[in-house]
């Protein structure tokens, strides 16, 4: 098993939409960065997931999903409706890649991107990392339990 974090804006998917989703699943989908598309290849059913909330009042870790179908070719890419289309990616050729996560657990309280800065234990976390701004990122399993034990 593995951990991971993903970053999305809870105006377009957040933990919320998780939780009230029937079944809780969402297609982890629109991924559009070489690096971050490549994490996502490399996601397998059973990994857990940290749903971090950016580009909004509140930032910072919201709660926890599950993944629950490894990756597969992102339909939205051969959409021409989808602002995530992709005219060079092909069925045969497929570009980029999807997931499917299932919502697990909201944490009690939102863990902030300050207070995760401020964890000597999360120095290697690409997050908290001046300039990196991936959407999708490995988590160590250090760095996984110690975050968890901020949340309680």
């Amino acid at each position: 098993m593995a951990y991971w974090l993903v970053k999305t804006e809870p105006s377009e998917c957040g933990i919320d939409d998780f939780a009230k989703t029937p079944e809780g699943v969402i297609p982890w989908d629109g991924v559009r960065n070489y690096q971050a598309r490549n994490f996502l290849a490399k996601m397998q059913e059973g990994d857990y997931v940290f749903i971090y909330h950016s580009s909004c009042k509140h930032i910072g870790i919201a709660g926890v999903v599950r993944v629950v179908k490894s990756a597969y070719p992102d339909p939205t890419q051969f959409d021409p409706e989808s602002p995530y289309h992709d005219p060079k990616s092909t069925p045969e050729k497929s570009r980029w890649q999807a997931v499917d996560m299932q919502f697990e657990r909201k944490l009690p309280r939102l863990i902030p991107l300050d207070q995760l800065k401020a964890m000597p234990e999360l120095c290697d976390l690409p997050l908290v990392r001046k300039g990196s701004r991936l959407s999708v990122m490995p988590v160590s399993n250090r760095e996984w339990h110690h975050i968890l034990g901020q949340a309680d």
